[in-house]
């Protein structure tokens, strides 16, 4: 690695696994714009993209062929040195989108470098959840294991969510002002994730 990548600002990529198009208000991802401007007081630079404002194939390779938006966002993924998945809770599970996001990084495991390692291996991920339902610390074991399996790093302190009360209508965009747990433990979030990519990038794992 060249003293130029090493000194580059630190990029984040959040993909936004709500299942409402834009420009329907979304409160996962207020959250995930909310870690974006934590990480930016750690110097990270990132973007927010929405998955199911494109046109993102069912399968499990890095690309379905037909129109698959998944290889550009795929690129996006590679690019970036902290992935975040923001996603609602619906029925204890994360979002239908969220999980076909796992289901096309399950492709990283036969993509590797010139030393064998898998082009995730030393990114690190986090996970932000909403919703009016129990199921956070659900949702957030489920996706923990599915981006630990494909190379991803989970710092201590990995997810940032707020959940409301069971079978109730308000919304995480709703409150104004933010509840204070949830702004502390985002930005706990960001600051861990931050630190962590920087060590990774400056001492990279072992070539397998």
């Amino acid at each position: 690695m060249d003293d130029s990548e090493n000194t580059r600002p630190l990029r984040a990529l959040v993909l936004c696994c709500t299942l409402k198009p834009t420009p329907a208000p979304s409160s996962s991802e207020l959250l995930g714009r909310r870690v974006l401007a934590a990480l930016a007081d750690h110097e990270v630079q990132g973007t927010l993209v929405r998955v199911v404002d494109h046109h993102v194939a069912f399968g499990v390779s890095t690309d379905e062929g037909d129109g698959d938006a998944w290889p550009t966002i795929r690129q996006q993924v590679l690019d970036a040195d902290i992935l975040l998945l923001a996603t609602p809770i619906w029925m204890g599970q994360p979002a239908s989108v969220c999980k076909v996001v796992l289901e096309r990084l399950d492709a990283e495991l036969s993509e590797t470098d010139d030393e064998g390692r898998l082009l995730t291996a030393g990114k690190v991920a986090g996970v932000a959840v909403v919703g009016n339902e129990d199921g956070a610390h659900h949702v957030s074991a489920e996706v923990y294991q599915a981006l630990s399996d494909v190379g991803f790093t989970i710092p201590a302190n990995g997810v940032t969510y707020w959940v409301g009360e069971a079978m109730q209508s308000t919304d995480y965009r709703d409150l104004d002002p933010e509840p204070e747990k949830t702004a502390t433990t985002t930005a706990t979030l960001a600051a861990n994730a931050a630190h962590l990519a920087r060590l990774l990038r400056g001492s990279p794992y072992p070539a397998a």
